[in-house]
């Protein structure tokens, strides 16, 4: 028996390899990079070709010999034995049954070892082809209670999650729940619940609003979460309550004007005063703001509006469900509507900022555009003055897109672009589906049915709006989702908020598509609007369209600019993109 050094390419398998079966593309890379990054370390064996030949032939490591191919070597240490009589069946046999590969805890004992010889994670993990986390997870194993080392060694494993629960919790800790969760002889252990026992809240660094100054006031130590991604800021503390006073001091300090902070409810939201009313849109001036901590300890934020005072009707005024004799009525209950008072005003909200992030960004064909210009100062919010008030409404606010379209001369001079930024503005300002007397009425739903506004909808599946459901309403949201209707409705309304809580709904009545009796009775009143004015001129709309037709009235107007066509075909959809960026 002795060493030598061959060309692997010069040997030869043995026909009576026990191991046939191919092995798999993962073990052969890991061999190839082991092989790469630190040569073999445990010589093939070969023997002398027995029948008048003169190579040898590979006994034992026909995968690490084929590998050192792979790896371009030119040379390679062999073992060379004596030729067995059964051309070396039995030795390969007992090599390939006898080895056993290193359990978990031996593997990490072994990168220890390295790592005080100054190997880098990065390094280990390209000389064993393991991916740098698995590195980094054996590397766990030093937080681990010893007793609980000599479970795992058995193979007796926990999943990742567990073992990082295990680890980051202090050893006098892992001792108490091992002792009360240790398995028999031969069992294996119930990882989940010795995690369990050892889980600790996070509070995560990302999620706080204090700065450096009332970490240190609190005694809040960040730790570093080695397995988030690298570009994460993975930082958390388990000292809850610190974290929460921080917070809490934090929400002191950076009150805004007409703010409060709030309490939560069961389901964590904020808790706002009686008779409040949330604000789903854009807040007013006179709104007020309310501060509160979620259950991940993140400052929220939400903003609500209360009711103007009523004034009193006058001397003979009755309160409110008093009355003025008589014997009492008991009326029956009212069945309640799908969708309450509250919730119209979460749609009109809701749909408002959808359309006007829709104005602002939907790609807009310049004919639907004028089209839309067209339809918004027939909403029931606008009024044109004719000099017969003192009221001006809306001249001040539209100065500034008219602005955009004049030179210093106060002549018309603008490019394309222009315009229409100044039209997406001026729609902005004007549109609106908000209940009262700013909304625009059924014009601003077929403006947002136009341009696709629905797309901008925000999720509906809020316990805030489906409080404003019906019991009807609520169960009729459950068709085509998995939940089912509960016995109780808050039971179906915690489900459905659960279920939309990484999802998206929007409740049909929210949808921009007017409704059809609205939009006949719209048409109606420009039918009777129009032939108002025909009666009143003495001619038809018809007539004045066939004038133009016919060229009458060509030589009477005046002469135009018409844009290229074919300029206009040539706006693609980031031309519009850029324009909804720069309206806003």
């Amino acid at each position: 028996m002795h060493i030598m050094k061959v060309d692997p390419r010069s040997l030869k398998d043995n026909p009576d390899n026990t191991r046939q079966s191919k092995s798999t593309p993962q073990a052969d890379a890991l061999l190839l990079a082991t092989i790469k990054a630190v040569g073999i370390i445990q010589p093939p064996v070969i023997f002398a070709e027995v029948g008048g030949g003169n190579g040898y032939v590979i006994e034992a490591g026909h995968r690490r010999t084929r590998m050192a191919i792979a790896a371009g070597l030119e040379e390679i240490e062999v073992l060379v034995v004596e030729a067995a009589n059964d051309n070396g069946a039995m030795r390969s046999m007992v090599e390939n049954i006898a080895r056993e590969p290193l359990n978990p805890v031996d593997q990490w004992r072994g990168i220890e070892r390295l790592v005080a010889l100054d190997w880098t994670e990065e390094a280990i993990a390209v000389a064993l082809a393991l991916p740098v986390r698995q590195i980094r997870k054996l590397r766990l194993l030093a937080n681990v209670l010893p007793a609980m080392l000599d479970q795992m060694a058995f193979g007796d494993m926990p999943n990742e999650q567990q073992l990082r629960t295990i680890a980051a919790a202090h050893l006098d800790e892992q001792k108490e729940v091992w002792k009360a969760q240790k398995p028999k002889k031969g069992q294996p252990a119930q990882w989940w619940q010795i995690a369990n026992a050892l889980t600790k809240t996070r509070m995560y660094a990302k999620d706080a609003s204090f700065g450096d100054e009332l970490r240190e006031a609190y005694g809040i130590a960040w730790i570093e979460d080695l397995f988030a991604p690298a570009d994460e800021d993975s930082r958390y503390t388990t000292n809850v309550e610190a974290y929460l006073g921080a917070q809490q001091e934090w929400m002191t300090n950076n009150l805004p004007k007409k703010g409060m902070i709030a309490e939560v409810s069961q389901w964590g939201e904020a808790k706002l005063p009686q008779k409040a009313s949330r604000v789903y849109g854009k807040p007013g001036k006179g709104d007020h703001t309310a501060m509160y901590l979620d259950r991940n300890g993140k400052v929220q934020t939400v903003h609500y509006r209360m009711p103007e005072e009523k004034k009193a009707k006058g001397k003979g005024a009755v309160a409110e469900g008093g009355g003025a004799g008589g014997d009492d009525v008991i009326d029956a209950p009212k069945q309640r509507p799908d969708v309450t008072q509250k919730g119209h005003d979460m749609i009109g909200d809701l749909r408002t900022d959808a359309l006007h992030e829709a104005l602002a960004r939907a790609p807009i064909e310049d004919d639907t555009l004028m089209a839309l210009l067209v339809l918004a100062f027939a909403g029931m919010n606008v009024r044109v003055d004719s000099g017969a008030n003192d009221h001006v409404f809306g001249a001040k606010r539209f100065a500034r897109h008219v602005a955009r379209l004049l030179d210093a001369d106060g002549k018309l001079a603008f490019d394309r672009d222009t315009l229409r930024i100044a039209a997406r503005s001026m729609l902005v300002d004007v549109l609106s589906c908000r209940r009262g007397m700013s909304n625009s009425g059924i014009v601003s739903r077929i403006a947002g049915d136009a341009i696709g506004a629905d797309g901008y909808l925000p999720n509906m599946g809020t316990e805030d709006f489906l409080l404003c459901l019906s019991r009807q309403a609520l169960e009729a949201s459950c068709k085509g989702t998995s939940v089912l209707p509960r016995p109780k409705v808050r039971e179906t309304r915690a489900a459905l908020v659960e279920h939309f809580k990484d999802g998206h709904f929007v409740h049909a009545a929210a949808l921009f598509a007017p409704d059809p009796r609205d939009l006949a009775e719209l048409i109606k009143q420009g039918e009777a609007v129009e032939d108002d004015a025909a009666a009143a001129t003495g001619e038809t709309a018809d007539g004045l369209e066939g004038e133009l037709a016919d060229g009458s009235l060509a030589d009477e107007a005046p002469d135009l600019d018409v844009a290229d066509p074919e300029a206009d075909d040539r706006a693609t959809d980031e031309d519009e993109t850029a324009y909804g960026i720069a309206a806003e």
